[in-house]
Order: C-alpha cells, then sequence, then structure tokens
C-alpha cells in the first residue's frame, strides 16, 4: 500500500472557497501528470478544524487522490449548513483546475460531517440534484439531524431515501465518544434496503480513526505516531482510494 513516504505530497494551503470566506487546504500527489480522482473531506464539530485532517489527508493523497479539506462552523446560525454546501459547489467547479477529476469526487465526513455527507447523496437536492460517486463516513452518528439537511439519515432510510450510491463506513472498535453500533445501524439498515455498504472497524478510538489523538489542554485532536492511528489513517485511506 502506498503511504506518505512512497508518494511526494504537496499542500496547498488557505484557499478561500466561496461566499463566507472561510478557507480550505489542498492535498495531492506532487507531479501527477494527469487529473487524479477528488476527495472532499469534511471535519467534525470542532470550529474551523481543517487541519486535524491533514494528517489523514496527506496520507490519501499519498494514493493518489486530491484530497480538499475545508473548515466549517458548527456553531453558525444554520449550523454550518451553507458552509458545507459553498465547500461542496467548490469542489465541484475547481476541482479540474487543482489537478484532480472535475467530474466526480468522493464526499467524506468524520464525526459530525459523517451524517452530511451521507445526508446530500440522501436528498440531493440540496447540492443542486448532484450526487457523489460515493459517501465515505467515519465515526459517525447516523440518528442526529445531518448539518446539510436537517433530516435525520436513518429515517430517511426508513422513509424509503436511498443515497444512490456506495456507502462505506469505517468506525474505531474502542471508541468512547460516538458508538460503533451507530455505524452498524446504519450498515444494517442500507443492506436490508438491498443498497451497497462496507463497514469496518479498526482497533483504535474517535481520533485514531483519522491519524490523532485527543489532546484536553487543547481540546482538539493533534496528530499522533500511535500504532493504532497509523494503521486505522491507512485503512481509511485505502478506502478512499478504493472508493473513487
Amino acid at each position: 500500500m502506498a503511504s506518505d513516504r512512497d508518494m511526494a505530497v504537496e499542500t496547498e494551503r488557505g484557499l478561500v472557497y466561496g461566499p463566507s470566506g472561510k478557507q480550505l487546504d489542498v492535498h495531492r500527489p506532487a507531479g501527477a501528470s494527469r487529473p487524479v480522482p477528488t476527495v472532499l473531506l469534511w471535519h467534525g464539530i470542532g470550529p474551523d478544524e481543517r487541519d486535524v485532517l491533514e494528517p489523514l489527508a496527506r496520507t490519501a493523497a499519498a494514493q493518489g487522490l486530491l484530497v480538499l479539506v475545508p473548515d466549517w462552523r458548527s456553531d453558525a446560525a444554520d449550523g454550518g449548513r451553507a458552509q458545507l454546501l459553498e465547500s461542496l459547489a467548490f469542489a465541484r467547479k475547481e476541482a479540474g483546475g487543482l489537478g484532480g477529476d472535475g467530474e466526480s469526487f468522493v464526499l467524506a465526513g468524520w464525526s459530525a460531517g459523517a451524517p452530511a455527507a451521507l445526508g446530500v447523496a440522501l436528498r440531493p437536492e440540496v447540492a443542486d440534484g448532484l450526487r457523489p460517486a460515493a459517501v465515505v463516513g467515519l465515526a459517525g452518528r447516523y440518528d442526529l439531524a445531518a448539518r446539510t439537511t436537517g433530516s435525520v439519515p436513518l429515517d430517511d432510510l426508513a422513509a424509503g431515501l436511498a443515497p444512490g450510491v456506495p456507502v462505506h463506513l469505517v468506525h474505531g472498535a474502542r471508541d468512547s465518544v460516538v458508538d460503533p453500533r451507530l455505524s452498524r445501524d446504519l450498515a444494517g439498515a442500507l443492506r436490508t434496503a438491498g443498497l451497497p455498504v462496507t463497514c469496518q472497524e479498526p482497533e483504535t478510538d474517535h481520533a485514531g480513526v483519522i491519524m490523532t489523538e485527543y489532546d484536553p489542554a487543547l481540546n482538539r485532536c493533534r496528530p499522533t505516531a500511535a500504532e493504532h492511528a497509523l494503521r486505522a489513517g491507512q485503512l481509511v485511506a485505502g478506502v478512499l482510494a478504493s472508493a473513487v
């Protein structure tokens, strides 16, 4: 499996992606001779935490992906909906000019970003009717309203809505913040409906699934060299690469 050591990765930070003025970072394989598959990766509930996802984003970029990681604010009046959708519009319009595939992309999210990503596939009308090529949900819970749609993904499934694209779930088996059962419940609902889904539970925790550890002093996640987190991040990067 490719790693950050095997393929050089370049990062471009601080691109403004929409009217909100919020910024995103671009991680891509250096010197790619042709457009590479695109991933839009949303962070969790902590406001403006695109840096938290950098270890995972660079690991995924080392597998030949263009990874866009935007800031967004869960404490905005609309819960972050406008900013998330702005970043989605930016990815569709600008990925081709950044070295990525401008025709299709994978939409991925961690924690609160995971149901937000799934919500777009379930209710594509929030994004001008266009769906991603696949959804990757990391350590998410799907029994609460998605910040992109305001509706609960599990309720949407029960009402007969379908994501229309494959869904890939990864959830740390030792996650004490969001119960892994919530990803299992979603996987079960999708399978019952005859819809394509994968679900993996590496031996890591909520922060480890994105190659980080939680620092109480900072009240945020920071990169870690813990083996369980590095293994989980390589797994997630592989899921992202296979999803495209």
